[in-house]
C-alpha cells in the first residue's frame, strides 16, 4: 500500500493502462503540456503520438475520439473542465451514446471522457457546472464520480477497460486529498456504492465532493448522539440502488448531499427511487442538500453560500430526527 493524492491516482491509472494496452491513448487540450498536473511524465514516457494535444475544438476532438473507439482504439478524452462537454453534446449524445444501439451492436465505443469539475473556486457561471445530472438522462452512457484516490484510480482503470462509453466526473475539490492505494492492479467495479461510515439513525447519500461534507456532518452529529450512515454513491449510472434501499430500511431516514443543482439532480433520482421502492421504511420525509437552481456567481462569498456544507447537512439531519 502507498499513500497518494487523488490527482496522482488519476495519473497512475492512465499510465498503467497505457503500459498494459497499446490501444489506449489520451487526447485533449494541453495534455502533452500537463497543464492540469494530471499527465505528469506521460509525454516523456509515451510520446506525442499517444499523448496528443488537440485544438480548442471540443466537438472536433470528441468526435475524433468516438471514431478512434469505433476502429479499435481506447481513447481517453480529457475535457479539461466538465462544462466544455456542452460544446461536444452532439457527438456525446448522438454518436457516442447511441451508436452501439443504432448499429445493432456492430459498433463498440470503448471511450473514456474525463470531466474535471472546478466549482467553488470563483470560476463563474460558464466554468462551474456539475453536468452529471444532465448526462444521466441520456441512455448509453456510464457515469462515475469517484471521491477517493483509491476509487479515482480503480474506477478510471475499470472505465478504460470497459467496452462502453464512460464519463468520469472528477471533483477538483478532492484532488489534493490523500489515501492508501494498493500496489497491485487495482480495479474498482462500476455500479457499486460504498458505505464510508455505518450508522443506524440517518442515511446520508453523497455525490462526488459532497462526501467531505457528509463525513464531517456525521462526525458532528455523533457527538450529539445521532448515528449517521454515509454512502458514497461513486457510480451514477448504473446506480447501486440496493445499497441505498438497504440502508434506508435500517435507518428510516434519508438525506442526499449533491453539489449539482437541485432540479432534476442525482439527489432527485435517489429520492424518487426510495419514495417508490422504500416508502414503508421511511420515518420522515426525504431531505436534499444541493445547490439552488441558479447560476454560479463569480463572487466567492456568494458562491460558497450556494454549495452544500457540513452545517447544512447537520441542520437537515437534525430536522429528520425531530
Amino acid at each position: 500500500m502507498r499513500t497518494v493524492t487523488y490527482i496522482q491516482a488519476v495519473t497512475e491509472a492512465m499510465t498503467e493502462e497505457m503500459e498494459r494496452d497499446e490501444s489506449v491513448f489520451i487526447m485533449g487540450e494541453d495534455v502533452a503540456w500537463n497543464m492540469m498536473g494530471d499527465c505528469t511524465g506521460m509525454v516523456e514516457k509515451f510520446g506525442t503520438e499517444r499523448v496528443r494535444n488537440t485544438p480548442i475544438s471540443e466537438a472536433g476532438f470528441v468526435g475524433a475520439g468516438a471514431g478512434a473507439a469505433m476502429v479499435g482504439m481506447r481513447p481517453i478524452v480529457h475535457m479539461l473542465i466538465a462544462p466544455f462537454m456542452y460544446v461536444a453534446f452532439d457527438q456525446i449524445v448522438s454518436i457516442i451514446a447511441k451508436s452501439t444501439y443504432t448499429y445493432g451492436g456492430q459498433a463498440r465505443l470503448p471511450i473514456t471522457l474525463r470531466a474535471p469539475m472546478m466549482y467553488g473556486v470563483s470560476n463563474a457561471a460558464q466554468h462551474s457546472d456539475r453536468p452529471y445530472a444532465t448526462l444521466m438522462t441520456i441512455p448509453g452512457l456510464k457515469l462515475i464520480a469517484p471521491a477517493t484516490p483509491h476509487d479515482a484510480k480503480g474506477m478510471l482503470k475499470a472505465a478504460i477497460r470497459d467496452d462502453n462509453p464512460v464519463i468520469t466526473f472528477e471533483d477538483r475539490s478532492l484532488w489534493g486529498q490523500s489515501s492508501e492505494v494498493p500496489d497491485d492492479d487495482l480495479i474498482v467495479p462500476l455500479g457499486q456504492a460504498a458505505v464510508r461510515r455505518e450508522g443506524t439513525d440517518v442515511t446520508v447519500v453523497t455525490v462526488a465532493g459532497a462526501i467531505t461534507q457528509g463525513l464531517a456532518a456525521a462526525e458532528q452529529l455523533a457527538s450529539e448522539g445521532v448515528s449517521v450512515e454515509v454512502i458514497d454513491l461513486r457510480s451514477i449510472v448504473p446506480m447501486d440502488t440496493d445499497t441505498i434501499l438497504e440502508s434506508v430500511d435500517k435507518t428510516g431516514r434519508l438525506l442526499i448531499a449533491d453539489p449539482a443543482h437541485e432540479m432534476g439532480s442525482v439527489a432527485s433520482e435517489v429520492s424518487a427511487v426510495v419514495a417508490q421502492h422504500g416508502f414503508w421504511s421511511l420515518q420522515a420525509p426525504i431531505a436534499r442538500v444541493t445547490t439552488p437552481h441558479c447560476h454560479m456567481p463569480f463572487n466567492a462569498d456568494l458562491e460558497k453560500q450556494l454549495l452544500p456544507t457540513a452545517d447544512k447537512v447537520v441542520a437537515e439531519a437534525r430536522a429528520l430526527m425531530e
